[in-house]
């Protein structure tokens, strides 16, 4: 598509956008009206939002417009997962340059499309303004499928921590980036486009898990969210943490612990969840710790130490800030 973003004006913008989305049955009215019908069997609606903001959460020069809209929607729809729900549908609110070539929000909303395909989900609708910067914010919807919402409050003493999808994979791509290389390629594409398990989601909660979270900030930062609302501690075991041969290679080369990025890389997007320890797990979930009773250490704790390392996502702090 030639031309600008301005040129195309908001109208031919919006008819743009929405030519390209595709339908799921749950989604009973789509874009085109005041808003969207969706359909919510369960009687409740999970929600969650995410913005995104152009040279603090993406950066052009490191990753298209069809990688920044999976990643947008991947890290809302884990959100949905994460609650045991399932994901139905999402919204866009973007703000862009009416300089920005107008091919760069159509490739996004592919990214948005194909994403939500991967969850069963669809774009129902969103708004679109002029604006200095590019800011992407997000709201996803799912729903509970008759299961009970699986919280961040419930582990108990005597759970096991299990989890699947990757751990660190995003934080390694960002470190190979930052010092200007694109490969290896598959860390570089985690960080660029995560890969959530969204189906593990619904399955922890039907398999009985007690608590749940996706890993957004950090595993060590995201099972303390867990400890802090169960009021326990958790113990994380690093010799059941999987740490790739390329990885070690990567830290190697750059001075890193690998590690430090499996405890505390986030953006993986991998589900962290609890579960009594008689459940008999699938082999996707690995155990790497245990749930025990509160004490005078640190909520989290790796080999039965405090983890002194830092690490995990904070917006309004300088840790790997512009990521």
């Amino acid at each position: 598509m030639k031309g600008t973003v301005g040129e195309l004006g908001e109208f031919g913008l919006i008819r743009e956008l929405t030519s390209r989305l595709t339908s799921t049955p749950a989604v009973r009215l789509g874009p085109g009206d005041d808003a969207a019908v969706v359909a919510a069997p369960d009687r409740r609606v999970v929600a969650s939002t995410d913005v995104l903001l152009e040279g603090r959460h993406f950066r052009r020069d490191w990753s298209t417009a069809y990688d920044v809209g999976r990643k947008a929607a991947a890290q809302n729809l884990a959100d949905i997962a994460a609650m045991g729900a399932v994901p139905t549908a999402l919204l866009l609110g973007l703000v862009v340059p009416a300089e920005l070539p107008a091919a760069w929000p159509v490739e996004l909303m592919d990214g948005l499309r194909d994403e939500c395909q991967v969850a069963g989900a669809a774009v129902v609708g969103g708004d679109v303004v002029r604006g200095d910067t590019i800011t992407i914010a997000i709201t996803a919807l799912g729903d509970m499928r008759g299961h009970e919402p699986v919280t961040r409050a419930g582990a108990q003493p005597g759970d096991v921590v299990a989890v699947t999808g990757w751990l660190g994979w995003s934080a390694a791509g960002y470190a190979v980036l930052s010092r200007g290389f694109r490969s290896p390629r598959a860390f570089v594409e985690a960080h660029r486009r995560p890969e959530p398990p969204y189906h593990a989601g619904p399955a922890a909660a039907g398999l009985g898990a007690t608590a749940m979270t996706d890993v957004s900030d950090g595993l060590i930062a995201d099972l303390g969210h867990i400890a802090e609302a169960s009021k326990v501690r958790i113990d994380v075991r690093s010799g059941a943490l999987d740490i790739p041969s390329q990885m070690n290679d990567i830290g190697k080369a750059v001075g890193v612990d690998p590690l430090q990025w499996v405890l505390s890389g986030g953006e993986d997007h991998a589900i962290v969840a609890t579960f009594p320890p008689d459940v008999k797990l699938p082999a996707r979930w690995k155990v790497i710790g245990e749930v025990l009773h509160p004490s005078a250490m640190p909520q989290v704790t790796v080999d039965g130490a405090p983890w002194t390392s830092t690490g995990g996502w904070d917006h309004f702090g300088d840790i790997e800030g512009g990521r």
